[in-house]
């Protein structure tokens, strides 16, 4: 095809995988130039792809917040747990000090541990100034065994570590990628998918950016832009009756990014609005289902300085400063979040093929003709 003929960024993924705006599902709101989270400058994602045989349906997604080069430079951060039933660790850390450095990395369950060795070792490589300290970074994690042989120990170290060292600017790939491998979303197939938007601020643009590990939901509950999708797509369920967990289990990651400067309990309430996001999918929060989101500020950098030894006798003592938005101005930024999370839930669903693994456990990808199709219906109306 010529370029002028190339499917937008927010129509298609690198891949040439369909996102959701090519299916006509209506979004608020203005994304950015990839409608994606690294639309945040600064933002890198990476991925290894674990398919393997008839059972490894799996893999490792990093995430930069300031790219390689910075991730020693600590951003403000929150985190909330909307529900319990996962793993996300670091979070007691960013608890304590609204601080968050180092890549993120997003696996299946049973590597979770794993995931958090590797950021370490990849740390001592590339930032040895790090190397004396306690580093106390961010891996998160879904459950994949319906369609992974998680008990395998499939994710190694090094799959972690080629994970964070692939991460890149620019478009996102979704869909089965990365951690999302064997993941699944309302009982179709799932995986990874983001999303952002523009907020403009006293007379600057900034950008709110969301990645998602969708493994949550029920079919019934599916629910895009107001269309009860679930309720009309209710045949050819390979897991309905699935013993290992009621519908609905599963869980799902959400990491919000964004440039405008935020105080650390901002990005807290940043990351609680991933919940309302979700809420306009459908879902109503499986106690199956780990629900752990994360948001950061990429502004202020230099702005959290560790700890120098010299003014441990007085020398180079200093103040830091922040800037930051007033709360009373913080609604816009809410918004965004919102719309992201709820498009970047249908962008991992729409950007996805039907996937079978182990023991033949199979997992439909979302009817893409037939949702068009609804779209379009209701549209006429």
């Amino acid at each position: 095809m010529e370029p002028a003929d190339l499917p937008t960024p927010h129509a298609a993924t690198p891949a040439g995988k369909p996102r959701a705006r090519a299916l006509g599902i209506p979004f608020g709101g203005t994304p950015g130039r990839w409608n994606a989270i690294t639309d945040v400058p600064g933002v890198q994602v990476g991925y290894t792809t674990l398919i393997q045989g008839d059972s490894v349906r799996t893999g490792v997604t990093a995430i930069h917040p300031r790219g390689p080069e910075g991730a020693a430079d600590a951003v403000a951060a929150g985190f909330f747990s909307q529900n319990g039933n996962g793993e996300m660790t670091g979070v007691s850390w960013i608890e304590e000090s609204g601080t968050l450095s180092l890549p993120i990395v997003i696996t299946n369950t049973h590597a979770v541990g794993i995931a958090h060795a590797a950021i370490v070792a990849w740390t001592g490589r590339h930032h040895p100034e790090l190397a004396d300290d306690w580093p106390l970074p961010v891996a998160a994690e879904t459950w994949d065994g319906y369609l992974n042989d998680a008990a395998g120990h499939h994710v190694t170290e090094q799959t972690a570590i080629d994970a964070i060292e692939s991460a890149a600017p620019g478009p996102v790939e979704e869909g089965s990628v990365g951690g999302g491998t064997g993941m699944s979303c309302y009982e179709f197939k799932g995986g990874n998918g983001t999303a952002s938007r523009l907020v403009g601020y006293a007379g600057t643009s900034y950008t709110v950016g969301v990645f998602l590990q969708a493994n949550f939901g029920s079919r019934e509950e599916l629910t895009l832009a107001g269309l009860p999708l679930g309720e009309l797509l209710t045949d050819g369920n390979p897991r309905a009756g699935h013993a290992a967990a009621p519908p609905g289990a599963g869980s799902v990651i959400a990491v919000v990014a964004t440039d405008a400067p935020l105080l650390p309990h901002q990005c807290k309430a940043m990351a609680r609005r991933v919940t309302l996001g979700l809420a306009r999918t459908g879902t109503t929060g499986s106690h199956y289902s780990g629900d752990l989101f994360l948001a950061f500020s990429t502004a202020n950098p230099g702005g959290f300085s560790p700890y120098d030894p010299a003014t441990a006798e007085g020398a180079a003592e200093r103040y830091d400063r922040l800037t930051f938005i007033p709360w009373g101005y913080m609604n816009p930024f809410f918004t965004a979040v919102v719309q992201a999370v709820e498009e970047a839930v249908a962008n991992a669903l729409v950007a996805n093929e039907e996937m079978t693994g182990r023991d033949g456990h199979r997992v439909p990808a979302l009817p893409r003709e037939r949702v068009a199709a609804l779209f379009r219906a209701r549209h006429r109306r």
